[in-house]
């Protein structure tokens, strides 16, 4: 089935690693162009060799996306190669670590809504006049499953997340017909989000007082996933670039999970 991203720009925030990385490739093989936003210029670098390789044109920044000034850079330098044209975004970078609610300071609430919901706000302030000014666009938001079944720990991200559900389900309203906005809701996927060090791996396993992997298969076993296992990136990145193309055309202020059937609810 043809997708219609072929020459499409795309925007990704957290584009260097996990998720974002994998739906950069997958876009890239769509054949659609990138504009990754990440702090991490390493990794950015190794997705921009890998999608140049599928053919795609590549624009890259290294910019810290929790603050506004690194929002608005990022975003105009990305998009300056392609004069300012833009078709997708995917806002997708996020962090997490396992705290208690009696652990959690206002700087650490400040610092997740940040990154993990203002950084959405902010670049789709940049993004709406560009996609507006086009007539058409789509916007798909990586949220996750603890924004609609949340558990005690960690409850600012779940939070966080909850704000992009309303984030998502506002502006699909307000920006339709013409421009799609829609969600992603992973449940735990194996990335660097829960692999580096003091991620939520590591952190689980302070939480729980056993060792990292221990402590994720014990997390797991709570959350009883019927599918029983760590999701990968790449199943999350193609539901992405499904939401994002011609085949979704009829789908907005959609919420769709990828979470290995975590969700028990009906609505």
């Amino acid at each position: 089935m043809d997708t219609g991203l072929a020459g499409k720009v795309v925007l990704i925030t957290g584009g260097g690693m996990g998720i974002g990385s994998a739906a950069a490739l997958a876009f890239a093989r769509e054949g659609a162009h990138l504009a990754l936003l990440d702090i991490d210029g390493d990794a950015l670098e190794g997705v921009k060799t890998e999608a140049t390789g599928l053919g795609a044109e590549v624009s890259t920044c290294v910019v810290d996306l929790s603050t506004d000034a690194g929002v608005v850079e990022g975003v105009k330098t990305a998009l300056s190669p392609f004069d300012n044209a833009l078709d997708v975004l995917v806002n997708n970078v996020g962090s997490g670590a396992v705290r208690t609610f009696d652990e959690l300071t206002d700087a650490d609430w400040e610092a997740t809504m940040n990154l993990n919901f203002m950084s959405y706000v902010r670049t789709c302030r940049a993004a709406l006049p560009l996609l507006r000014a086009k007539g058409v666009g789509s916007i798909v938001n990586n949220a996750s499953d603890l924004a609609r079944q949340p558990e005690p720990v960690p409850v600012d991200y779940s939070a966080s997340k909850a704000a992009v559900l309303a984030l998502t389900k506002g502006l699909a309203r307000s920006e339709g017909p013409n421009i799609r906005v829609n969600a992603v809701a992973p449940g735990p996927i194996w990335t660097p989000f829960w692999t580096k060090p003091g991620g939520f791996a590591d952190t689980f396993a302070n939480f729980h007082e056993m060792p990292p992997q221990e402590a994720v298969e014990h997390e797991l076993s709570l959350r009883q996933l019927p599918l029983d296992r760590l999701g990968k990136p790449e199943e999350v990145a193609n539901v992405i670039v499904f939401l994002a193309s011609d085949l979704a055309s009829f789908v907005s202020s959609s919420v769709w999970g990828v979470d290995g059937g975590s969700i028990r609810g009906i609505v």
